[in-house]
């Protein structure tokens, strides 16, 4: 099992000492992992924690590559029809050469329709969008010239560059909980990706991937990676508590049942409303959890 953590780049006031901070003492405990999230504008109405504060994400994996020198960066997840998938493809590839093959390319069709309208994207053919755009993405990341004749985009024996560094290309995950999302993952991705789901959930819907997996001709072992808030407890919650919040064997157990279903790595949003704070819960981690999984 892997461990990343969501680099807070939304939600606490910017601090960039702050924020290298973080991904510098994740790489130095050992996490696997750091991410990025994306979401470029949101309706004030709407009170969720993307909303304050919310750095570009693609700029912001860039930079990361730049102050880390092993962990993996991925993003939890890009909305594939906020950008031109060519100019994705090429900020994705840069990142990867920059970083020295250490792109994880998490992509989803995004939900939010008013940030849709404000970014002047389709919103009602999203799906249709990123199916193409995950298409294409992998053509120009696997090809340095090559021709794509699609709905959306067309062109004829153009060349691409920088290739990325991990060949035939960075690991793609694809977020989402919906069966059409599932479908796209086994279709398109080399893992599935979802946010929040219960050990129940996960079971059901893992053995749908898995079946799609193999229908879809897909060789190779499907992964299954999660994203889920975690916050460590001194006291044991109720029978009512969200996984991976908890004492420290609560979300042992947690994490157990979610290998068990074949999760090969977590994403945790760490508690706490500071870069402090947020520290102090990944040394918890540390110390008092992944030390004693078995």
């Amino acid at each position: 099992m892997k461990f990343g953590i969501c680099l807070p780049h939304y939600n606490l006031p910017i601090r960039a000492s702050g924020l290298l901070e973080v991904a510098t003492r994740a790489e130095d405990l050992g996490f696997d992992s750091i991410w990025v999230t994306d979401h470029i504008i949101v309706p004030k109405s709407l009170n969720i924690g993307y909303r304050e504060h919310m750095l570009e994400p693609l700029a912001l994996m860039a930079y990361l590559g730049g102050v880390t020198k092993k962990v993996a960066i991925g993003s939890s997840v890009f909305i594939l029809p906020y950008r031109n998938p060519i100019v994705m493809a090429k900020a994705v590839a840069t990142a990867d050469v920059l970083s020295g093959g250490r792109i994880i390319f998490g992509a989803a069709v995004g939900w939010m329709e008013a940030e849709f309208q404000a970014l002047g994207a389709p919103f009602a053919d999203r799906g249709a969008r990123s199916d193409e755009y995950l298409r294409l993405i992998k053509l120009l990341w696997s090809e340095g010239v090559s021709s794509f004749q699609g709905r959306y985009f067309q062109f004829q024996d153009m060349a691409f560059s920088p290739q990325p560094v991990q060949r035939p290309h960075p690991p793609i995950w694809i977020g989402g909980r919906s069966r059409r999302a599932i479908r796209r993952a086994a279709e398109h991705g080399d893992a599935w990706h979802p946010t929040g789901m219960t050990h129940d959930q996960l079971e059901k819907e893992a053995s749908y991937f898995k079946k799609m997996w193999a229908a879809k001709g897909r060789t190779g072992e499907p992964q299954i990676t999660m994203r889920g808030g975690l916050n460590i407890t001194d006291n044991a919650l109720g029978s009512e508590r969200r996984a991976l919040n908890g004492s420290a064997s609560q979300i042992r157990e947690d994490i157990q049942r979610y290998a068990s279903l074949d999760v090969s790595h977590i994403i945790m949003d760490m508690a706490g409303n500071s870069y402090e704070a947020k520290i102090k819960s990944m040394e918890r981690f540390v110390k008092e959890i992944r030390p004693r999984l078995s």
